[in-house]
């Protein structure tokens, strides 16, 4: 990396994990492959082996990944006035799969979604289908991962109307879609952050859950798999998957989390990230036979020890290709109360839920901060940089000099 790319790390690259600071520790880090680096390098052997078989949306994502940062997409010119230096930074791809693009955007998303917590127990509600719906799932994942969300809500909201449970289907309630496992397995599940409780059927009144149980996972795993299987005969796809999966049992997991805090700071990574982030790269190597050895770092589920897990190029970049979502699907949903479009105000509805609850509610009268612009500083003073134009994207790759 030039140190113009270094000059504005701190606004546009993935911030990596802290680390021990010995010196071969950091020169481990610093050269370490990024998923950019494996696709430029052993992603064309990749699409001239299985081009034909990769979809419009890998071939896209897979493309844009590997010019990303490189100069092949243009760049921006900065000037520090305290030094006089100049410095050019390739320009970023922005999408939503690339790990260099989006991480700084979680921590905005997990900012935003606490505000809006209830004063009330809330709940992780997780659907999964069965391992061996998962090839055809993964062929069809706009039409498949969209049933998912409508069976999944409509199955909360069934069951939460009967008064044995909440007694209402007025819920509020977000859920973001996760394809992966910890080496990058294909596992596709929805998870929900439910509040413990809804608004009654006529909006003036708040019906709490109770403080350790929502709905039955039983009831809720045979409503979902009748409720997916529906929505696949509406789509005309029942016919291709497997008669097995409907005898199969659909497991829903229900956790109760407290106030909410933990839960959302376990899905906000999964928003902006896809797969796996360039912190879990160890290095990318010629193997023997000339092709890429890919070694990436993995925890087990209960275990805090990091193990690590040597892939051929090859067998990373299916892993990485199988989470690549189609182009335009929404992987974060809100529903009822919680949609950003509700005409319900949430303050009166966080004083409703305070005063059906028996808490104190306390109404604190301030202006909404402003979003902290992050600016680049210059790598050799600190001061902060000026944009002062952009270089637009050529017909091939950039070559950039650093002018200090």
């Amino acid at each position: 990396m030039c140190s113009n790319q270094l000059a504005v790390a701190s606004a546009h690259t993935e911030r990596r994990a802290a680390a021990p600071t010995t010196s071969a520790h950091a020169e481990r880090r610093a050269a370490a492959a990024t998923i950019g680096d494996i696709f430029r390098q052993y992603g064309p052997a990749y699409r001239a082996k299985f081009g034909a078989r990769m979809s419009r949306d890998q071939r896209r994502v897979m493309k844009l990944l590997q010019r990303c940062r490189t100069g092949e997409l243009g760049a921006a010119l900065y000037r520090c006035d305290a030094c006089g230096r100049d410095h050019v930074v390739p320009q970023s791809c922005g999408n939503r799969h690339c790990p260099q693009c989006q991480g700084h955007k979680a921590k905005e998303w997990l900012d935003a979604q606490l505000e809006k917590l209830l004063p009330c127990p809330y709940f992780l509600i997780t659907f999964t289908v069965p391992k061996e719906l998962r090839r055809f799932v993964r062929s069809h994942p706009r039409e498949c991962y969209r049933a998912m969300f409508q069976a999944s809500a409509a199955t909360l909201i069934e069951l939460a109307r009967n008064p044995k449970y909440v007694g209402s289907s007025r819920l509020g309630f977000t859920g973001v879609l996760h394809t992966w496992g910890r080496t990058l397995s294909y596992h596709p599940h929805v998870h929900f952050i439910v509040p413990g409780g809804a608004l009654g059927e006529d909006g003036t009144q708040w019906l709490p859950s109770r403080a350790n149980f929502f709905v039955p996972v039983r009831a809720a795993s045979l409503l979902f798999r009748a409720k997916f299987k529906e929505l696949m005969a509406e789509a005309g796809l029942i016919d291709q998957i497997p008669q097995e999966v409907w005898t199969k049992k659909w497991v829903v997991h229900s956790k109760a989390v407290g106030d909410g805090r933990r839960a959302l700071r376990y899905l906000a990574p999964y928003v902006f990230r896809v797969a796996i982030s360039n912190r879990r790269i160890e290095n990318c190597e010629p193997g023997p036979d000339g092709s890429g050895r890919v070694t990436l770092t993995y925890r087990k589920s209960g275990s805090r020890r990091y193990r690590a897990m040597r892939l051929t190029a090859e067998e990373f970049i299916r892993r990485f290709l199988q989470h690549v979502l189609p182009r335009g699907f929404q992987k974060v949903r809100h529903y009822g109360f919680a949609h950003p479009r509700s005409k319900i105000d949430p303050q009166w509805l966080k004083m409703l839920v305070t005063a059906t609850l028996h808490l104190v509610y306390v109404l604190i009268v301030a202006p909404q901060p402003l979003p902290v612009p992050v600016h680049p500083t210059c790598p050799h003073c600190g001061a902060v940089l000026r944009r002062v134009g952009v270089v637009p994207a050529p017909l091939g790759r950039l070559a950039f000099a650093n002018s200090s």
